[in-house]
C-alpha cells in the first residue's frame, strides 16, 4: 500500500496556487471567484488573487490502519479561506493503483457533501454532460508507475473553511519477504498540523518493522516515533512548524520525499495463519524454511529492430545478471527471436558454472534485427520444455516456466492476437507457467496479460527508463524460487461458501497465498483446514483445526478499530479475482464474472473499473456545477494515458516556434505516408494499399517541371497469415526545366542528362556533381538528391535478409526544402507541401487500448482518426524512430484530394519506370508517358 500526498505553494503571475505534485500529493489551491470564468488555463489565471495569505492550509493528516494485512487509509486536510471574497480551493492526492476508493467527503461550514458510488455506465452519462459543457469532470488520472491521482476543487465562501476526507482500502501484497506502505510527502510549505500515523495490528506476531524517509536529516530522525510490541506497531511522524523549516528565518520546508514503512509477520510452520471474525475468515499461507523446487526456465527474448539501443543494452545487462543467479539444480534455455527463431541450444541446459558462463557470453552477443514473430518464438519454448520432459531430461519434481520479454506487436508470422493466444494455450495445455513482460508503451499489454493468465502466469509492464534492467531483475527475483507447486487449499464444504481462489500453481519464496471466504456454519469445532502441494522431494500435506481469535482480548484498548475488516477483505479479494477472470473464459463466463463484480462493488462502496464515484458540488451564486466523477483505471487505460500525455490538444492552431523547423514529407514501409509538422509538434499519416505493379504520382509541380512517381512491389509470395505487404521499390524523378531524369531502384541508380546515362550501384559510396544536380550516395544506405535552386529528396534503401521467405528490399522517399516548390505542386505527397489546416478533438478509447480514436476536422470534412505510430528511418535505418501521428483510415480518404486511385498514372513497362505528367490535382490515369531509361 502506498499513499502519497503533498501541499505546496507556487506564485504564478498575479495569482497563488497551493499545490502538491507528488505520489500522494495533497493540493490545496484557491482562485478568486468574482471574475468571469473561462475554460482551461485562462480560467485559472483570471481567477487568482494577489494576496498570498488568503488561504491557510491548517492541517494535513495521513492515518493508516493495517489489520492483518488489510490497509484502511484516511487522508484529511483542512483549509481556511481568509479572504473577504469566495475562493476556489482544490484537494489533490495520489493513492496506490491497487487500492479501491471507498469514500470521499467535503465538509463546508458544517454541511457535509459525500461522494456516491454508482455503476460506471450510469455515472458516464453525468460525466459526458459535464464534459460537453466544457468542464473537466474526471477526478482520477494515472500518475507514475504505481499511483493514480485524485483531485477535486470547490468554491468556498469568505472566511469559511473546508475539510476534505478521502478513504481507500487495499490488501497488502507480500513481495520478497515484506509488506510496504509508502507515503510521498511534498508539502512545499509549512503546515501547522502535519502528521503521518501508521498503526499495524498483526495477531500472528510482528517479525520486524522498519520506518525511514528519504528526506530525514539528523535533526528530523528522532521525530519518527516507533513503538513495537509483539502484535502491534505504532509509527508516527509529526514535526512542528519550526522543525519543518529549512532554516531558522525561512518558510521553506525540509520535508520532501518518501516516507516508507516496511514490515513482516512471524511465520508458523505448516498450516499458516487463519483469522475468523463476524462470519468471515481469511487464511494466510507462507510457511517458513521450505526448500526450493528446481525450475526449468526458458527465456524468450525479443531482439527485433524495435529493441535497438538502450532497450537491447538493458535486456542484455539484466539477462546476464539473471543467469548469474541461477541455481545449480535449475535448467534453462535462451531463445532470442525476431522474424527468425534462433535458440542458443536445442534443449534446456543444466545451470553448471561452465554452461552459465557460456550462456552469459551468448547473451552479451544478442543484437537487434528484423521483425517480430511472437507466436513461433513462444511455441518453440513450449515445444522445448515438453520434449525435454518426455525424454526425462528434466527433474521430475521441478517447475516449468517460460518468461517472454517483448516490446512491440507481432508483425511477422501469425499476427492476429486471439489466434496467438489460442495457439499458445493449446500448446501449453496447463503443463507450465507463462510470464509475459511488456517493455515500453508500444506493446499491447492486454494481449500479454490475457495470454499469461490463460497459462498459469502473470504479466508485468517494464517501463522504459534508466532502471529498466533493475525492473527485469526485480521481476525475476519474485519468481526465481518456487517453494511449492499445485497448492490446493481445502475447507469444509458444509461450513464455507463464496470462497475466493483456493488453488494456486505455485508458491514463490517471499510471497504469500491468501484465501478468504464467508462462513455458512458458525460451528468452529468442525472447521478443518487442509493444504496439499508438491514439494521438491515429497508431497506437502498439512491439516489442522482453525479457531477464532478474540481480538478484543489481544487488543483491549483498540476493539473499536477492527469492525468488519474480514468481510471487506473478502469482498476486496473477490472483486479483484472476478475482474481478472472476466478477461478470459467464454463470453457467458465473462458476463457473469463482470455482473457479480459490479454487484459487489456497489454493495461494498468500492470504486472499481466497473463503478464510479459521483461527487456533487455545493451550490454557488451561479447555480449548481455538474457533478465530478472518480473512476478506477485499468492497466490498459494507464498505458493509454501515458501514450496520450504530451500530444493530445483540443485543437491545433499553435504559433510556430521562434526557431523554424521545416516539415518533412515521406513515404516508407508498407507504404506509410507521413506528414511531419514540427511547428505543431504533430504529424498526420495514412497508408496506400493497392496491387503490386501500380505506379503512383507522388509529386507534380507544373511550374518547375519537377515530377516524382513511384512503383510498388509485393512480397515474394503470400505469407501464411494471408496479408500481402507492398512497398515502393522504384522511383522516377524528372526535372524538366534542366533536362534531368533519375531512376532509383533497389538494385541501382540511373542518371540521364543531356542524352548521357550514368549508373551507380548501392554497393558503392559515390558523389556526383553536375551544374543542375548533386547526388550523394552512401553505401547500402541512402541517396541524397539536390536539384539546383529547388527541392532535396532523400531515398533510403532497406535491405532485407536475402533468404527471407517473403519480404524484399524496398525504398523510402523523403522530401526536404519542399517550400521551394510552387503553390501549384500536387501529388500524393506534394499536395501537403504548403501546409494543411486541421483540428482534432473528442479523444476517446479506440479498438486497441493504447491507440485512442478522435475526430479530425479537415478540408471541410469530419473524420474518425486513430492515434498511432509510424517510423522515420533517416537517423536509424535499421529500426527507425517512432513518430506519433493521427492515422487517417481507408487510403487517406477525406485527407487526400480525390481518391487514391486518382494518383495511379500508368501500368508498368518492362524494365523501366514509366513516368507520367499529371498536371491536374486529382487527374485520372494518363497515357502521356516518358520513359526514364532508353
Amino acid at each position: 500500500m502506498s499513499g502519497v500526498w503533498g501541499v505546496g505553494l507556487l506564485l504564478l503571475g498575479s495569482g497563488l496556487w497551493l499545490s502538491g505534485l507528488a505520489q500522494g500529493a495533497l493540493v490545496i489551491s484557491r482562485n478568486h471567484a468574482t471574475e468571469q470564468e473561462t475554460q482551461g488555463a485562462a480560467r485559472s489565471l483570471q481567477k487568482r488573487s494577489t494576496n498570498e495569505a488568503t488561504v491557510e492550509v491548517c492541517s494535513v493528516v495521513v492515518h493508516c490502519t493495517i489489520t492483518s494485512r488489510f490497509a484502511h487509509t484516511i487522508m484529511t486536510s483542512m483549509a481556511l479561506n481568509k479572504a473577504n471574497t469566495s475562493q476556489e480551493i482544490s484537494f489533490e492526492v495520489e493513492l496506490p493503483k491497487t487500492a479501491f476508493i471507498t469514500n470521499f467527503s467535503m465538509e463546508i461550514d458544517g454541511q457535509v457533501y459525500v461522494g456516491v458510488v454508482k455503476e460506471k455506465e450510469k455515472a458516464k452519462k453525468q460525466y459526458e454532460k459535464a464534459v460537453s459543457s466544457g468542464q473537466t469532470a474526471g477526478l482520477v488520472k494515472a500518475s507514475g508507475r504505481k499511483m493514480e491521482k485524485f483531485s477535486v476543487s470547490v468554491n468556498i465562501a469568505a472566511n469559511s473553511n473546508v475539510t476534505f476526507v478521502l478513504t481507500y482500502e487495499e490488501l497488502l501484497q507480500r513481495k520478497l519477504g515484506q509488506y510496504e506502505i509508502l507515503t510521498r510527502v511534498k508539502p512545499k510549505q509549512l503546515i501547522q498540523k502535519f502528521q503521518i500515523v501508521t498503526n499495524i495490528y498483526e495477531p500472528q506476531g510482528i517479525a520486524f518493522v522498519d520506518a525511514h524517509a528519504t528526506f530525514l536529516s539528523n535533526e528530523l530522525l528522532p521525530l519518527v516515533e516507533k513503538t513495537v510490541t509483539d502484535k502491534k506497531a505504532h509509527i508516527s511522524f509529526s514535526p512542528t512548524l519550526d522543525q519543518q523549516r529549512k532554516c531558522a528565518d525561512c518558510d521553506s520546508t525540509l520535508i520532501d520525499g518518501d516516507f516508507i514503512v516496511k514490515y513482516d509477520v512471524n511465520r508458523v510452520k505448516n498450516l499458516g495463519d487463519i483469522q475468523i471474525m463476524n462470519g468471515y475468515f481469511v487464511h494466510y499461507f507462507a510457511p517458513p524454511d521450505l526448500p526450493r523446487v528446481p525450475k526449468n526456465v526458458v527465456f524468450v527474448i525479443d531482439r527485433s529492430g524495435s529493441m535497438s539501443g538502450q532497450k537491447m543494452h538493458q535486456t542484455r545487462e539484466a539477462l546476464v545478471a539473471i543467469l548469474k543467479d541461477l541455481h545449480r539444480e535449475d535448467y534453462f534455455a535462451l531463445i532470442p527471436f525476431d522474424h527468425r527463431i534462433t535458440p542458443w541450444r536445442e534443449s534446456l541446459t543444466k545451470a553448471t558454472e561452465q554452461n552459465v558462463t557460456e550462456a552469459m557470453a551468448f547473451a552479451r552477443s544478442i543484437h537487434d534485427f528484423g521483425s517480430t514473430n511472437i507466436n513461433d518464438a513462444v511455441l518453440r519454448g513450449v515445444t522445448m520444455l515438453i520434449k525435454d520432459r518426455e525424454e526425462n531430461k528434466l527433474p521430475e519434481r521441478s517447475a516449468d516456466m517460460i518468461i517472454l520479454l517483448t516490446d512491440g506487436m507481432p508483425n511477422d508470422g501469425v499476427t492476429h492476437l486471439p489466434e496467438i493466444q489460442k495457439n499458445v494455450r493449446e500448446a501449453v495445455g496447463g503443463k507450465m507457467s507463462l510470464f509475459c513482460l511488456g517493455f515500453g508503451n508500444d506493446v499491447d499489454y492486454s494481449f500479454l496479460d490475457v495470454m499469461a493468465k490463460q497459462n498459469k502466469g502473470l504479466a508485468r509492464r517494464i517501463f522504459e527508463a534508466s532502471d529498466a534492467s533493475l525492473q527485469l531483475q526485480g521481476f525475476y527475483d519474485e519468481v526465481s524460487s518456487p517453494l511449492l507447486l499445485e497448492v490446493d487449499m481445502r475447507y469444509p464444504e458444509n461450513s464455507v461458501d463464496f470462497l475466493t481462489t483456493n488453488h494456486f500453481s505455485q508458491l514463490f519464496k517471499g510471497s504469500e497465498i491468501v484465501v478468504a471466504g464467508r462462513l455458512s456454519d458458525n460451528d468452529m469445532d468442525n472447521f478443518m483446514v487442509e493444504v496439499f502441494a508438491m514439494g521438491p522431494e515429497d508431497d506437502f500435506k498439512v491439516q489442522g483445526q482453525a479457531s477464532a481469535v478474540d481480538w478484543d482480548v489481544i487488543y483491549p484498548d483498540d476493539e473499536h478499530i477492527f469492525g468488519d475488516f474480514t468481510e471487506r477483505l473478502w469482498a476486496y479479494l473477490t472483486i479483484q479475482q472476478l475482474l481478472e477472470k472476466s478477461k478470459t473464459g467464454t463470453e457467458n463466463e465473462k458476463a457473469n464474472f463482470t455482473a457479480k463484480a459490479l454487484e459487489m462493488s456497489l454493495q461494498y462502496n468500492f470504486v472499481t473499473p466497473l463503478t464510479s464515484m459521483v461527487v456533487t458540488k455545493p451550490e454557488t451564486e451561479e447555480g449548481t456545477d455538474s457533478p465530478l466523477i472518480a473512476d478506477k483505471l485499468t492497466e490498459e487505460q494507464r498505458q493509454q494515458a501515458e501514450k496520450m500525455a504530451g500530444y493530445v490538444r483540443p485543437y491545433y492552431s499553435l504559433p510556430a516556434p521562434a526557431l523554424y523547423q521545416p516539415p518533412t514529407y515521406l513515404v516508407d514501409g508498407d507504404p506509410h505516408f507521413i506528414i511531419e509538422l514540427p511547428d505543431r509538434e504533430d504529424a498526420i499519416c495514412f497508408n496506400i494499399n493497392d496491387k503490386p505493379g501500380s505506379i503512383f504520382n507522388l509529386v507534380t509541380d507544373p511550374e518547375s517541371g519537377i515530377l516524382v512517381n513511384g512503383e510498388i512491389i509485393g512480397d515474394k509470395e503470400i505469407p501464411p497469415d494471408g496479408k500481402i505487404n507492398t512497398y515502393f521499390w522504384r522511383f522516377g524523378i524528372i526535372y524538366r526545366k534542366l533536362g534531368v531524369k533519375l531512376e532509383v531502384t533497389t538494385q541501382d541508380i540511373s542518371v540521364i542528362q543531356d542524352g548521357k546515362q550514368v549508373k551507380l550501384l548501392w554497393s558503392d559510396s559515390a558523389s556526383l556533381k553536375t551544374p543542375n544536380m548533386d547526388l550523394l550516395l552512401t553505401k547500402d544506405r541512402s541517396l541524397l538528391v539536390t536539384l539546383k535552386d529547388s527541392v532535396k529528396f532523400v531515398v533510403l534503401l532497406h535491405k532485407v535478409w536475402e533468404k527471407h521467405p517473403y519480404h524484399r528490399n524496398y525504398l523510402g522517399f523523403y522530401t526536404l526544402d519542399s517550400h521551394l516548390l510552387s503553390p501549384s505542386v500536387h501529388g500524393l505527397l506534394g499536395q501537403f507541401y504548403h501546409g494543411i489546416e486541421y483540428e482534432v478533438s473528442d479523444l476517446r478509447p479506440g479498438e486497441v487500448p493504447e491507440k485512442p480514436d478522435a475526430t479530425m476536422y479537415v478540408k471541410g470534412q469530419e473524420l474518425n482518426v486513430t492515434r498511432g505510430w509510424q517510423r522515420d528511418f533517416r537517423r536509424d535505418l535499421k529500426n527507425g524512430e517512432n513518430v506519433p501521428c493521427w492515422f487517417i483510415h481507408s487510403n487517406g480518404t477525406g485527407l487526400i484530394d480525390g481518391e487514391a486511385s486518382d494518383y495511379i498514372v500508368s501500368a508498368p513497362a518492362h524494365g523501366a519506370l514509366v513516368i507520367s505528367r499529371t498536371d491536374a490535382p486529382a487527374q485520372k490515369r494518363s497515357t502521356n508517358t516518358a520513359n526514364v531509361s532508353d
